[in-house]
């Protein structure tokens, strides 16, 4: 489903990708693993359309993403792109219900249908009792599994994480990597992870290995 090839990223003489080369199969969760300032963000990033590349070719089916201008590359982002970051990023003014809709409402899609969909996720991931609170009112695991539900609503080809569980304690944790095993079997939904949580790790179809900016073979 993605192919990246040769990738190169530099922050003035900073060279963060070193010439990476992968691709993503639609349906698995892949982990990106390695020590702080390996790069793994920075591929992430640029893997999600958050960032571009210095050098170097990205594929999403047959659409090259790097060449596409910022206008269209927005509306493919929040068409067939999630993410779930370590900070659950929700909006503090508006309650999870809102929170959740907000990519359909960017996307134009019509208020009814964007809060049952939100509605069913919510429901899904067993926060149908929480709709109306606002984040201030949700644990950290309500509040990152609202933001999975986010990061879900508009049905994306791939859902990109980085250290989701990084500020959850070991029982939360726990139940957010169960919950992405359950929504890659139940509906073939592709991750990419950045993690340095090794039990997540485990539960990975794959795990790449980086260092120093490059892939590890």
């Amino acid at each position: 489903m993605i192919s990246a090839k040769n990738i190169y990223k530099k922050y003035g003489k900073l060279e963060v990708l070193k010439g990476v080369s992968l691709e993503i199969q639609r349906g698995e969760i892949v982990c990106i693993v390695g020590k702080s300032g390996a790069g793994k963000s920075t591929l992430l990033h640029i893997l999600g359309t958050l960032d571009r590349p210095t050098s170097g070719e990205i594929y999403f089916d047959t659409i090259r993403t790097d060449q596409l201008n910022d206008k269209k590359l927005s509306a493919f982002r929040n068409k067939h792109i999630g993410f779930v970051f370590q900070f659950h990023h929700l909006l503090p003014e508006f309650n999870a219900l809102e929170n959740v809709c907000m990519p359909a409402y960017i996307l134009n899609t019509p208020r009814k249908k964007a809060e049952q969909r939100a509605n069913e996720l919510l429901d899904y991931l067993g926060l149908s009792h929480r709709i109306k609170h606002k984040p201030s009112e949700l644990s950290g695991g309500e509040q990152q599994r609202v933001a999975v539900a986010r990061a879900l609503i508009n049905q994306p080809d791939v859902v990109f994480a980085d250290e989701p569980s990084g500020n959850l304690d070991s029982q939360n944790s726990k139940e957010l990597h169960e919950l992405f095993l359950k929504l890659r079997n139940e509906f073939n939904q592709t991750f990419v992870i950045v993690t340095h949580n090794l039990e997540l790790a485990t539960l990975a179809n794959r795990t790449i290995r980086m260092e120093d900016g490059l892939i590890l073979l």
